[in-house]
């Protein structure tokens, strides 16, 4: 399996800066006159100022793509997804998306793709001639930033190095196409969507989990913290993140912290998540005489995505994502949470 640049940031366990506080607003969408702000969208790297309703746009890392589909428009050009992707270099939530609109992958109306694995692909992202860019969930840099500008205005990221949440993403990708009434209410239904799950399954509701990766391969423990997208995504089904965690973490300026092995029995919790390779089951995890000392594992409470697909539903969530995970994921959490909860 190749692991991108890209996905090594995201998936892996790399130190981040601290979540900046970022935000995003429209001007009016029906006064596009010369000289006039049509949207305002602020991030990382300022403010970026658009004039009229875009009509191109080009997309780079991921959830951008899956956000603009979510809102009805397909893009000019978009990242291959080459990590956890598909036979057709997407994902079969982007595919659905993409047929639902006329737009199939060979259609006259489908998406350039261009390939990140060594970076951002500046000279096919310029061939497609967008006339905006979205980089509001990505890791690029200002250098970075400052080259796709000159191509086209520019979203810069949200938040630092791929923590800006689908929530933000989905309102400045709204506020820049003029949709952000209907940004609004999509987000309103996905949030309701999975807050519906616990106020529906007792043992989902306010059972404790911990989201992080066990390496069967080197015995290590990392646990996912903060604004990282997986311990909202299981806070957003009605879950409590442990203790244990929010404790040793409430000073913590990343989106993960290593775990010392020799305390593993700390770490209680009703059920514990872990990104895992294909073919994994939970009995591995409890047959390691390390990993079988963490309560949850122990008592059959370990969640697994063993499939890259799988895993990049939620690890990059966003409002395409979301409502595919809760078909096939979720039941599987579920499923684990009664088994160790009643």
């Amino acid at each position: 399996m190749t692991i991108s640049r890209r996905a090594l940031v995201a998936l892996s366990v790399l130190a981040a800066p601290a979540l900046a506080s970022c935000s995003s607003s429209a001007g009016s969408a029906d006064d596009t006159s010369e000289g006039s702000t049509y949207a305002a969208i602020t991030h990382l790297y300022g403010e970026t100022v658009l004039e009229a309703e875009p009509k191109r746009i080009a997309t780079v890392s991921w959830v951008n793509a899956d956000t603009l589909l979510a809102l009805g428009i397909v893009p000019a050009g978009m990242p291959t997804v080459t990590w956890g992707g598909n036979d057709n270099g997407s994902t079969d939530w982007i595919d659905a998306k993409l047929e639902e609109l006329g737009a199939d992958w060979g259609s006259e109306g489908a998406p350039v793709q261009y390939d990140e694995s060594d970076g951002i692909n500046v000279d096919e992202i310029a061939a497609v001639m967008p006339d905006l860019i979205i980089a509001a969930y990505s890791g690029v840099t200002q250098e970075e930033y400052d080259q796709l500008s000159k191509i086209a205005p520019t979203i810069g990221p949200l938040a630092p190095n791929y923590t800006a949440s689908w929530e933000d993403t989905l309102a400045a990708v709204g506020a820049a196409t003029g949709r952000s009434e209907q940004a609004t209410e999509l987000a309103e239904q996905l949030t309701a969507d999975l807050a519906a799950v616990g106020e529906e399954n007792p043992a989902i509701a306010g059972a404790t989990f911990i989201a992080g990766t066990l390496g069967l391969a080197d015995d290590t423990i990392s646990l996912y913290v903060g604004e990282d997208t997986r311990p909202r995504f299981f806070t957003a089904l009605g879950m409590t993140q442990a203790d244990v965690v929010t404790e040793n973490t409430e000073e913590s300026e990343t989106f993960f912290l290593e775990w010392s092995a020799e305390r593993a029995d700390e770490l209680d919790s009703d059920l514990f998540y872990t990104w895992a390779a294909p073919g994994s089951t939970a009995e591995d995890f409890q047959d390691n005489a390390l990993f079988a000392q963490i309560p949850a594992v122990a008592a059959g409470g370990v969640v697994l995505t063993d499939d890259d697909h799988l895993t990049l539903s939620i690890s990059a969530a966003n409002a395409l994502s979301l409502p595919w995970a809760l078909e096939h994921f979720v039941p599987t959490v579920v499923e684990v949470a009664q088994s160790v909860r009643g």
